[in-house]
């Protein structure tokens, strides 16, 4: 009788009574549960990202380009070292960008499925590999092999942060992490030439591949300790709808144009920054690696310049800014024709702060205006943007054996010309707003 009593007193207090001292069975109470109508789940809030945020959101921009352009500062030694020519330099460079094209969209579907922050630490751990073997290579074509393994990895970071800052941020917020994000990569290519370059003079440039190895390794750890698990990511594996999304993407007019500017613009910066250093290296300058490393101290600029894109994205638009960019870019790349070499250096400031702006106003538009398949869009953005780079490698060492420097300004000026054009017809224009980044 206690044990009854017990037993009907446990139930009512656990509500699992019917009042007449009857328990009710499990279906009863499950159904009693869930009888009240559940608000629909509310979508995780925006947060303003911290400043330890944006500061490893320009790191990871750092370190996926510390590497990718490292090389430039070193080519005039590489090629006397392993007996290269000039096209054979050009496209020494030109690998790792031909890897990144060819694997932006598929690395973007891959993480469309996965997921972000683990995506972006593997590639930088697996980027620290080559790195370190390119220290080995005996010819010009296992260095070869080696860059492009490089670029394998570096979509894994540059698409997939890309599609991680669209997701988690919205208006104001996107576009500083944004413009962080592309400082953090005009860093990057700087510091990469930069450190490289007198590497080499301090302990040859093989050991020096051994050090960029190990920075990156340092980056990878930082970036997995303080970037933030995603909140706003949803998962997508299917595969037919990823192909579809991808159809989508091929037609759709921000994809497409974001495309054909990017291809445009990193044809103009690879182009030039690749061969202005045989240009330099020659008579009548003679610039040691040192010295040519220093000259890329004009990437600073870019630094400086590209946060303030921000505030010309919102009050001009995207269309009206890379119109007015790639003007003064061109204008740049002109000034280089001179002979002083303050002019030179003039001229590679102002038409790398162009092509900064240019970049950091394309990446926003396809941010901004591109919803659905976010980091397919970039994927994609990313294949035309470094086609363009390996196309600007290849063609300017032609032009370059040629007719030296001034037939390669000649072909520069033509590829930015058509991404006026791009800029001028195909960038869908709308209404400037103060809350996002107008188009």
């Amino acid at each position: 009788m206690n044990t009854n009593i017990n037993n009907s007193t446990n139930n009512a207090i656990n509500g699992n009574n019917d009042g007449n001292g009857n328990a009710k069975d499990s279906s009863a109470i499950s159904r009693h549960i869930q009888t009240p109508s559940q608000p629909p789940k509310q979508p995780l809030p925006f947060h303003a990202p911290t400043w330890v945020l944006k500061l490893t959101i320009g790191l990871i921009g750092m370190f996926a380009f510390l590497q990718v352009y490292s090389i430039q500062a070193i080519l005039p030694v590489l090629m006397m070292d392993l007996s290269a020519t000039e096209v054979q330099a050009g496209m020494i460079v030109g690998a790792t960008i031909l890897a990144i094209a060819i694997m932006s969209p598929f690395l973007g579907m891959l993480s469309d499925a996965v997921g972000r922050k683990s995506f972006i630490v593997g590639a930088l751990l697996f980027l620290a590999i080559p790195t370190a073997l390119i220290a080995q290579s005996p010819n010009i074509g296992w260095m070869g092999m080696w860059r492009f393994m490089q670029g394998l990895s570096v979509p894994g970071i540059t698409v997939v942060t890309i599609a991680y800052i669209g997701e988690e941020f919205e208006g104001r917020a996107l576009a500083e992490l944004m413009s962080f994000y592309v400082s953090g990569s005009v860093l990057g290519g700087f510091m990469g030439r930069f450190l490289l370059g007198h590497l080499h003079e301090l302990i040859g440039w093989r050991a020096g591949y051994y050090v960029m190895a190990g920075m990156t390794l340092i980056g990878a750890l930082w970036v997995g300790k303080m970037l933030p698990a995603s909140r706003h990511f949803v998962a997508n594996p299917n595969f037919r709808s990823a192909m579809q999304t991808l159809g989508e993407h091929l037609v759709n007019r921000y994809v497409v144009t974001s495309c054909l500017l990017g291809a445009c613009v990193l044809f103009s910066l690879v182009g030039c920054f690749t061969f202005i250093n045989l240009h330099l290296a020659d008579t009548p300058y003679e610039l040691s690696t040192g010295a040519l490393a220093n000259i890329f101290a004009v990437y600073l600029i870019g630094v400086i310049i590209t946060p303030l894109s921000t505030t010309l994205l919102r009050r001009f638009g995207s269309a009206r800014t890379v119109r007015v960019a790639v003007i003064v870019s061109m204008l740049g790349v002109l000034l280089t024709l001179v002979t002083p070499l303050w002019g030179v250096v003039l001229g590679l400031a102002v038409m790398s702060s162009g092509v900064f702006i240019t970049q950091a106003a394309t990446i926003s538009y396809i941010a901004v205006n591109v919803k659905k398949g976010r980091s397919l869009a970039s994927g994609l953005y990313y294949m035309g943007y470094y086609t363009g780079g390996t196309l600007g490698a290849w063609l300017c060492g032609i032009a370059y054996a040629r007719g030296q420097w001034s037939l390669t300004v000649w072909l520069l000026l033509f590829v930015q010309v058509l991404a006026l054009l791009v800029a001028s017809i195909g960038m869908i224009k709308t209404k400037p707003s103060s809350t996002r980044i107008s188009t």
